[in-house]
């Protein structure tokens, strides 16, 4: 039985496999195919859009490298459920592809510019799940004993959390990529700066305080401080690895 007809035939040769991903993503994100639901077989496909089986299956080996759909053999494309990581994951490993030496100081000036923001709607957005979450991640810092890579993660932990407690959903998304990077950073900060650690659990104890107590200005101050702070500690992790290289 032939499926209807959603696609039209490709006037251009140009990218030809770029064009039928996009023409079939385009469809599923307008819910013509449901999270779940079956695609056209590779005949129906090649037959709608009027090109080779080569370029339908380099069409959605794209789409299934981006989680869009699932390939099941011998039965035929799915379409995935749409998950935080499928938005999440391309920008993940475009940032690891391309990070390089000068990638740290963008990082931090780019937290610079989102998270003073994400502090101050947290501080007017949270419930009390956030405030416990956000709690805990502090004692754990505090009380981390293991190796500097645990530190990092459970710094950059505090901060995801306190996007979340923005109640912004976009938030999340826009941190989760940047924080993919930052505990490698961080773990070296951990292993150069000795204060490093008693700094960065002071600084979120003023901006959980600031938090709780629903004072907007006060969160951001606190955040904008805490990055400054970390800024230094980034550049003098920077200029110590120039002198070991050196």
């Amino acid at each position: 039985m032939v499926s209807e007809t959603i696609f039209s035939p490709l006037e251009s040769r140009e990218s030809i496999s770029k064009l039928i991903s996009a023409q079939i993503e385009n469809a599923i994100f307008e819910k013509k195919y449901l999270p779940g639901s079956k695609l056209p077989s590779e005949n129906e496909l090649c037959e709608q859009f009027g090109v080779s089986r080569t370029s339908v299956r380099e069409a959605l080996g794209a789409l299934e490298a981006q989680g869009i759909i699932e390939i099941v053999k011998g039965k035929g494309m799915y379409v995935n459920k749409i998950s935080t990581d499928t938005v999440t994951t391309p920008m993940r490993k475009y940032l690891k592809l391309r990070a390089d030496r000068n990638y740290v100081m963008d990082l931090v000036h780019a937290r610079q510019i989102i998270e003073p923001a994400i502090s101050y709607y947290a501080a007017l957005n949270h419930n009390d799940a956030d405030i416990e979450r956000l709690k805990e991640d502090i004692i754990k810092l505090k009380e981390c004993s293991g190796g500097y890579l645990e530190l990092a993660n459970l710094d950059t932990m505090f901060h995801l959390n306190l996007a979340r407690a923005s109640r912004n959903r976009i938030m999340p998304l826009l941190l989760d990529p940047i924080h993919e990077l930052i505990p490698e950073v961080k773990s070296t900060v951990y292993a150069t700066v000795t204060d490093a650690k008693e700094s960065a659990v002071i600084w979120h104890q003023r901006i959980l305080d600031a938090v709780i107590s629903r004072n907007a200005d006060q969160a951001k101050s606190a955040m904008e401080e805490h990055l400054k702070i970390a800024e230094e500690h980034a550049e003098k992790m920077l200029e110590a690895q120039k002198k070991f290289k050196g």
